[in-house]
């Protein structure tokens, strides 16, 4: 059978990071298998779900490049299939109809707390042999409830736990619609399951005490004997304290985490790693990902998030990375910045050489805007420390000497400068710094050579020529 997995996400709130690693293990186990990863909406919950929330889902899948396979399935448009089903499980005797109000079914849990029970609904309207019903009361609209198995246990394979039992005594006989007519959670997420050929269910723990009821429900379809889906539920993810990743750990939604600059590669190698291990490897590209994750490897305990082992990785990933794949991403924060309409080659070009000195690419496009708009003034604690009373004359000689360069390349800049300082008897800092200055405003640059070469001869010159005259009438 091939592997289906899918991934759920309900839109009341941005994909954070627990449903973010939970979509790429998803991915992982059907890609490496030869499956199909089904992308599915879970907004049955009107009053929470919002569209823009579902925009960022699918944003965030898009930028994390998770691909899935075939539409995207959204519950409300399946509103017809789950009355479908209802009325199936009704005629079937696996469903019934129940008049108890919210006040009815709290006072049967209170009693049955009162004796030491577990507190649950207590069958007032379960059909039995030999029972009486009571009379439905005048205009009360019912809510539809599963008719639980009252005896037995139903056990959970779970590949990242092992076997779970539970008896079927401890479970409610599940509301599957409310009285208006509208599914619920655990009665729409069997269908769907079941009706998009789910092999594997992976999501997150707190959806252990959900499986036994979805599996009951599931069994009524395809009887005790039936074919289930295989079952991980994998771990939770805490914050530096031990409790759960909240918005008070930095846990936002994954966008938030474009906007600081992180590549989507290098947060699915940190996702992947919260909770999975291959040997003492840290860095892994998706190809790497692919090969060597196994769900079954996933560990049981929660993992701790760390956002300076994820700031490590993505440097990692930005020094390993070729500057064409930087492209899209440096453009995207240039232009949250103003700077748009960039060549592509261009920015290859500046991905080259500012890949190795950033920890993430928005450190890039910041460190990257002195290429694009002129020096308009320039750091005042960097001309107290760096301008001294002969810097004018040193930056005229060095703008003499590039100018009269037959190749602008950064071997021949370097040299140039280097020279400058040689013949002026002076450190390379003396040089360098006052040139950093002058073509950047800051002291604060990729190495001399470098910035100079991603300005161009033109623009380099027109920046030594200003910075001369500024400083030659006394300025800093």
């Amino acid at each position: 059978m091939s592997v289906v997995t899918r991934f759920a996400p309900s839109p009341t709130g941005y994909l954070h990071i627990g449903g973010a690693r939970t979509a790429l293990y998803s991915w992982l186990h059907a890609k490496a298998n030869g499956g199909n990863f089904v992308l599915r909406i879970e907004d049955t919950d009107r009053e929470r779900s919002t569209d823009e929330a579902v925009q960022a889902i699918l944003d965030a899948m898009v930028w994390l490049n998770l691909e899935h396979d075939g539409d995207i399935y959204y519950q409300t448009q399946r509103f017809g299939r789950y009355a479908e089903v209802i009325d199936w499980l009704l005629a079937e005797g696996k469903a019934y109809k129940c008049y108890s109000s919210a006040e009815d079914v709290e006072a049967m849990r209170e009693a049955a707390r009162a004796k030491g029970e577990k507190p649950k609904y207590d069958g007032t309207w379960r059909p039995m042999p030999g029972k009486t019903l009571p009379e439905p009361p005048a205009g009360v609209d019912p809510v539809i409830r599963f008719a639980t198995p009252l005896e037995g246990d139903t056990v959970i394979h779970d590949l990242v736990k092992g076997d779970i039992t539970i008896s079927n005594t401890e479970l409610d006989d599940l509301v599957i619609a409310r009285a208006d007519g509208t599914p619920t959670y655990n009665f729409c997420v069997v269908v769907d399951d079941m009706d998009m050929g789910i092999t594997h269910v992976i999501r997150g723990d707190d959806h252990v005490n959900n499986t036994p009821r979805q599996i009951n429900i599931l069994k009524a379809f395809v009887g005790d004997d039936g074919e289930l889906p295989v079952y991980a539920h994998v771990p939770m993810i805490l914050g530096s304290d031990g409790k759960r990743l909240s918005k008070r750990h930095g846990a936002v939604g994954v966008m938030r985490y474009r906007e600081e600059g992180y590549l989507p590669e290098a947060l699915l190698n940190y996702l992947v790693r919260l909770g999975w291990a291959h040997g003492d490897q840290e860095i892994f590209t998706r190809d790497e990902m692919l090969e060597h994750f196994d769900i079954e490897n996933v560990q049981g305990g929660a993992s701790t998030f760390d956002p300076d082992k994820l700031l490590w990785v993505n440097q990692e990933h930005l020094k390993m990375a070729e500057p064409e794949a930087l492209v899209d991403e440096l453009a995207w924060h240039l232009a949250r910045e103003g700077v748009e309409n960039v060549d592509r080659a261009r920015l290859a070009e500046i991905a080259g050489i500012q890949k190795g000195r950033c920890k993430t690419m928005l450190d890039m496009a910041r460190q990257s805007l002195f290429l694009f708009s002129p020096v308009s003034e320039y750091d005042e604690k960097a001309v107290k420390k760096h301008m001294k009373a002969g810097s004018p004359a040193l930056l005229a000689d060095v703008r003499e000497r590039v100018a009269a360069l037959d190749a602008w390349d950064g071997e021949a800049l370097g040299a140039a400068v280097k020279q400058t300082a040689t013949d002026n008897e002076v450190g390379m800092g003396k040089v360098a710094q006052p040139i950093r200055i002058a073509v950047t405003g800051s002291a604060v640059s990729p190495s001399i050579d470098a910035t100079l070469l991603l300005l161009g001869r033109e623009e380099t010159l027109a920046r030594l020529d200003a910075a001369v005259a500024a400083f030659g009438d006394g300025a800093g």
